[in-house]
């Protein structure tokens, strides 16, 4: 359990992949949009990690989610429903004032509130789990798996399965910090953003975001291998199963004037 009830994810694909663009996405991002949410007293924290294609091939399972370059996050605390209004305020009030997110070759697949599910910390971080997301971290592992039924079955013997076998298993990586699971619980509400599949119903996401403060690489590729192992025994993302994995991506760290 955790004393933040909701978690805000977006990820972010740029159309005109220059490093122009880059630059000017990090900048607007890392020195105007993080700092003006991260002031509002409603959001606990807000990090955000750039696509390293260079792990591992950083695969990407669904077409949807193969382009992606930049996922952002925020927790948001108590009372919620005013934190995230607040927010979504500062949003519409950044576009009037001419620094909003409407930034050309922008491209948001997905735009979702999800429920933290339950924080796990490795004994070799020292902490526990709801330090993590303050914790400075070299990056992290995102998976974002789709259910065909978010209260069938199958979901509730794959979340079974991932606490009792795939995360213990994680926490004992080299590499390692700590896991946070996360359900989604609905889109975001914006009318200038549209989306697609707007009526998801609340758990039919999920997230598993592992976080790493050693080697990026080398701890990726011992993630990747016990979750592809994980998925083999269980038989998830076999083309019937209702158990599909859409984003298995390693995450990496922006150092502020370094990565623009």
């Amino acid at each position: 359990m955790t004393r933040f009830p909701l978690a805000f994810f977006s990820f972010v694909a740029l159309s005109d992949n220059t490093p122009e663009n880059h630059r000017d996405y990090n900048r607007w991002h890392l020195m105007d949009h993080r700092p003006e949410n991260l002031a509002l007293p409603g959001v606990a924290w807000g990090e955000r990690w750039s696509r390293n294609v260079e792990v591992t091939g950083s695969p990407c399972v669904n077409d949807e989610f193969d382009a992606i370059d930049y996922v952002a996050m925020y927790w948001f605390d108590n009372p919620v429903e005013k934190s995230v209004a607040e927010w979504n305020q500062l949003g519409a009030d950044s576009f009037e004032w001419g620094r909003g997110p409407l930034i050309p070759g922008v491209q948001r697949p997905l735009l979702g509130f999800f429920r933290p599910v339950k924080g796990y910390a490795a004994p070799s971080a020292l902490v526990s789990a709801e330090v993590l997301p303050f914790r400075p971290n070299q990056g992290v592992h995102l998976t974002l798996t789709r259910f065909d039924d978010a209260r069938g079955v199958l979901a509730h013997e794959h979340h079974a399965a991932e606490d009792r076998e795939l995360i213990p298993e994680l926490l004992d990586l080299a590499g390692v910090a700590g896991v946070w699971t996360f359900s989604f619980s609905h889109h975001q509400n914006v009318t200038m953003r549209p989306r697609v599949n707007a009526d998801d119903p609340a758990g039919s996401m999920r997230i598993r975001l592992v976080y790493i403060d050693d080697d990026l690489a080398s701890t990726t590729t011992r993630l990747q291998e016990a979750a592809a192992a994980f998925d083999t025994e269980h038989g998830y993302g076999r083309d019937d199963s209702a158990v599909q994995t859409l984003a298995s991506v390693p995450l990496r760290t922006i150092v502020p004037f370094v990565d623009w």
